[in-house]
């Protein structure tokens, strides 16, 4: 069993990574290896693992709720994948307890530091709550205009940023900025691409089913084949097969 640990208000980053490696494994690390593809070549090449598992992530990130912004920064900037991701949930922790007029300063913070959101994890874990709670906030057309400049990004995260930040809007039922989103990555070439539209469009429809289906009814056809799978995977059987059956 871990040691226990005491917060105390004048947390650092190095507290932080010593008390992450009491939790890491070997073992856990090659298989995080394998597992976010960083191989050369791959998505993950340059990310490096410790082998800690993303609860005792979470409990470690509970233990240092109150780091400064510029202790999170230094977690974040950091090369290891598991020192990131407790800067990310730490964050997420504290955005998801504060006051409105607080978001756009962990937005703010979020979109200066984006370099670092560099893994599908990563952006997954964050991008709703850091980036879509705060812009949910603001007019539709301000909310797209950020998201839209992230969708024509060349970087694959931001790309898949711009889409899971709406997931906030599809739990507030409102779908039009997803739908707008999917629609600028449609043609996009890569597959975490494919699968994040897929998953969001999929979550419209259990929410809104007729939505879902409006926004498909011009666009499955040519949608990429993992896209449209992802979204149309809680479709009664006999209606996912007319929809493959392009």
């Amino acid at each position: 069993m871990k040691r226990g640990f005491t917060a105390t208000r004048s947390q650092t980053a190095g507290e932080a990574r010593l008390r992450l490696r009491e939790f890491s494994s070997r073992r856990n690390a090659e298989t995080a290896g394998w597992f976010f593809k960083t191989g050369d070549g791959c998505y993950g090449a340059d990310d490096r693992f410790v082998g800690v598992r993303v609860p005792d992530t979470r409990v470690v990130a509970r233990e240092f709720r109150d780091l400064s912004l510029l202790q999170i920064r230094s977690l974040l900037s950091s090369k290891i994948h598991e020192e990131r991701l407790l800067a990310l949930i730490v964050l997420v922790n504290r955005a998801r307890k504060s006051q409105p007029s607080d978001l756009q300063m962990y937005s703010g913070f979020y979109l200066r530091n984006l370099d670092h959101v560099n893994n599908w994890d990563l952006v997954d874990v964050s991008a709703e709550h850091l980036l879509g709670a705060y812009l949910f906030t603001l007019s539709n057309a301000s909310a797209e205009k950020v998201l839209s400049k992230l969708a024509r990004s060349r970087d694959l995260w931001r790309r898949r940023v711009s889409i899971i930040a709406t997931f906030y809007f599809i739990r507030q039922g409102s779908f039009a900025l997803t739908c707008k989103i999917a629609d600028l990555l449609l043609a996009d070439e890569e597959d975490l691409i494919h699968k994040a539209v897929g998953w969001m469009l999929r979550e419209v429809g259990n929410r809104d089913l007729g939505a879902e289906e409006r926004f498909l009814r011009s666009r499955y056809k040519k949608m990429p084949r993992t896209m449209l799978r992802y979204a149309i995977e809680k479709f009664q059987e006999t209606k996912r097969k007319r929809y493959l059956e392009r």
